[in-house]
């Protein structure tokens, strides 16, 4: 991030009363959820995935697919800004977290040339407790 502020700026004591302490563990201090556990990774549900923090919208169904992995993965996020891609060297390793552009809370990260049959070969592995599912009225 490049010190841009985000839109929606709450204290540390807002979001613990607004979320879960699920939420706030991944959402707030980037940690994942478990493998395999998470509401969203298998659904088929058509809609769109908005930051379970703030609302804003970030991916849509259309680019969802089964990577087998255990979060859902999106091959792309909603066109625009919706979400920032941050350098993560934690845990030993470089990747590229994924976060929500509106209130800067954490989505899951993003892996590259992994051979997935997708439009971009990307796949945004998004936890499950990151985002909520609107689905379309039809």
């Amino acid at each position: 991030m490049t010190g841009s502020t985000p839109a929606v700026v709450k204290s540390d004591q807002e979001w613990r009363e607004q979320l879960t302490p699920s939420e706030y563990a991944v959402l707030r201090k980037a940690g994942t959820e478990p493998a395999f556990v998470g509401e969203y990774t298998d659904t088929k549900t058509t809609g769109v995935y908005e930051c379970r923090a703030c609302g804003a919208e970030l991916f849509r169904s259309d680019s969802k697919f089964e990577s087998h992995c255990g979060w859902p993965s999106f091959f792309s996020p909603l066109a625009g800004d919706a979400v920032i891609l941050k350098e993560d060297r934690a845990m030993g390793m470089r990747r590229v977290e994924v976060i929500c552009a509106t209130c800067h809370s954490h989505m899951g990260h993003v892996f590259e040339g992994e051979g997935y049959d997708t439009p971009t070969d990307q796949r945004y592995c998004i936890n499950s407790i990151s985002v909520k599912l609107v689905p379309t009225e039809g």
